[in-house]
């Protein structure tokens, strides 16, 4: 029996379809929590919603951009109403742009990258903070958010320069609002992953490198594991940053990156 550590809470997690928010929504769900999902891809957030449904968890979904600010808004606003709290959000939703070189990169992507990266978390974290602030001044909850970054996040990244700098701006953003909000019962920290096997990963970067083992191998030749992230390995550390127990924890960027960021 998995135990409910996050029973009766709700958990928001945008890009909830796919990659790191399919899993995490499902190891959230298993332990007890609501949720509510967020995801552009309308399919196939009906899809994972549905099944999740049908094994009995609690489960509404919003279909819609974050780069938009009313569908972030929209999304704390169903949490709200369905469940009457929201005590988790887990801002995951990302895009990158097409490998090139920086003054090659194309403007569109670009702006794009921009706006979903780290507007959406910005938007995002607008409207949870304020349903969060609620929820302690009225009853002494704790919240907590959990931003998705990357390695890119804290380092330089060939190729996809637009990409990290959003990355870099969502990890300024945590550590600005986690000073800010220390004191108001919500813990604000970010996750900082190397390239994991997603299908981000998977059917961009590597697919584009040929997608067999040399390609794989070239992807993870700066990793001293020298080997891509398995999902659950990042998701399952999602559940502990996010753990009640957790509860000193806050305007952190935590790097899971097999030990590149030690050398």
């Amino acid at each position: 029996m998995v135990e409910q550590v996050f029973a009766g809470q709700t958990v928001l997690i945008t890009g909830g379809a796919g990659g790191f928010g399919r899993s995490a929504s499902r190891l959230f769900a298993e332990r007890g929590a609501n949720l509510v999902l967020s995801d552009f891809n309308a399919s196939g957030l009906h899809e994972h919603s549905e099944a999740l449904t049908a094994e009995g968890f609690n489960v509404v979904s919003l279909a819609g951009s974050v780069a938009e600010e009313d569908h972030c808004r929209a999304s704390v606003e169903l949490a709200l109403e369905k469940f009457g709290r929201l005590d988790i959000a887990i801002n995951n939703a990302g895009v990158s742009h097409d490998p090139a070189k920086t003054a090659e990169v194309d403007s569109e992507q670009a702006q794009m990258t921009i706006q979903v990266d780290l507007m959406g978390v910005f938007f995002g974290m607008k409207h949870q903070i304020q349903a969060m602030e609620a929820g302690f001044k009225d009853h002494d909850r704790r919240a907590s958010i959990l931003n998705i970054a990357s390695l890119a996040g804290i380092g330089g990244a060939p190729t996809i320069s637009m990409y990290a700098a959003a990355k870099h701006g969502v990890v300024g953003l945590t550590k600005s609002a986690a000073l800010e909000y220390a004191r108001r019962g919500i813990r604000i920290n970010a996750l900082c992953p190397a390239f994991a096997r997603t299908p981000m990963v998977e059917d961009g970067l590597l697919a584009d490198a040929g997608g067999d083992k040399k390609a794989e191998d070239f992807l993870t030749r700066g990793i001293p594991m020298r080997r891509l992230a398995e999902v659950q390995e990042i998701t399952r550390s999602m559940l502990w940053i996010c753990d009640p127990q957790n509860s000193f924890m806050t305007g952190q960027a935590v790097a899971l990156d097999g030990g590149t960021s030690a050398m």
